[in-house]
């Protein structure tokens, strides 16, 4: 098997806001080479973000750009097979590069979490989270580093397709294809994000109940209010542009407490939101 995985660490809520990017090659299902940097973001860090990954202002002071690396970038994955576990990955890299007015990089995109939904029946629906999978499999891991989130995201696409028998090229048509027949729930069981529970807060530029519609038709559970259950919160453009992380809404301080007491909860702006929907579709 030969593809190359890629995990990304983002300063605050702004996707394009890469301040770590880890790249593992695989070759004949080894790795072969690794490659590892953090990224200056040249934007604000949000404590949140912080106490995540553990990265700050005076880690990347002197680290290259996003435009910096970007040639790098096309050089190691154009033409190839590119894994991330979920495809926040792959949106933070498009945004990145359109913010920058960079080429898109040319691959072909692979989401190791919907391999892993498509390989065991009791992860179909739910808890096909990188840490999760990665303890169901006994693969230790330090989360939050771009490097070894890549690097695991590639051992859970090389274990999944031990277990099913199915090689990589398979899998890159596999996972457009329905787990299930589709049923009637409003909710699209086949939808790259199944089993997420979503919550919206802030002012956002399209209707509430158009962006609700917009989160099951990627398989997201649209809920009111921030609680422990909650596994995505999309915030509005302008709460994180006019405010830099400042005077956040009720439901966006609930979140941030709910992942300093140790909850999965990731923040996104609603941009980053519209774009998981058209790449899914």
């Amino acid at each position: 098997m030969n593809f190359i995985a890629i995990d990304v660490e983002t300063a605050n809520a702004d996707m394009s806001s890469i301040c770590q990017i880890g790249i593992a090659h695989y070759q004949d299902g080894k790795i072969s080479k690794e490659w590892v940097s953090y990224i200056n973001p040249e934007d604000y860090f949000d404590g949140i973000n912080i106490s995540i990954h553990g990265i700050d202002e005076e880690m990347v002071i002197d680290a290259p750009t996003f435009q910096e690396i970007s040639k790098e970038l096309q050089d190691q994955l154009n033409n190839h097979i590119v894994v991330c576990h979920t495809h926040f990955d792959r949106v933070a890299i498009k945004q990145a590069s359109e913010k920058h007015s960079l080429p898109p990089i040319q691959c072909t995109w692979l989401d190791s979490a919907r391999v892993v939904r498509r390989t065991w029946l009791e992860f179909s629906k739910s808890g096909y989270g990188l840490n999760n999978i990665c303890n169901f499999l006994g693969y230790e891991f330090k989360h939050h580093d771009a490097l070894e989130d890549a690097k695991a995201a590639g051992h859970i696409l090389i274990a999944a397709s031990n277990e099913s028998g199915i090689d990589l090229d398979s899998w890159v048509k596999r996972i457009n294809q329905p787990i299930a027949p589709i049923t009637e729930n409003e909710i699209n069981p086949d939808g790259t994000l199944f089993g997420e529970i979503l919550v919206f807060t802030g002012e956002l530029e399209i209707p509430r109940r158009e962006a609700a519609k917009m989160a099951s038709q990627i398989g997201c559970q649209v809920a009111s209010n921030v609680t422990k259950k909650t596994s995505i919160l999309v915030v509005g453009d302008q709460d994180v542009s006019k405010l830099a992380g400042h005077k956040k809404s009720s439901k966006h301080r609930k979140a941030e407490q709910l992942i300093l007491n140790g909850s999965s909860i990731r923040i996104i702006r609603e941009t980053d939101f519209k774009e998981m929907v058209l790449i899914s579709e």
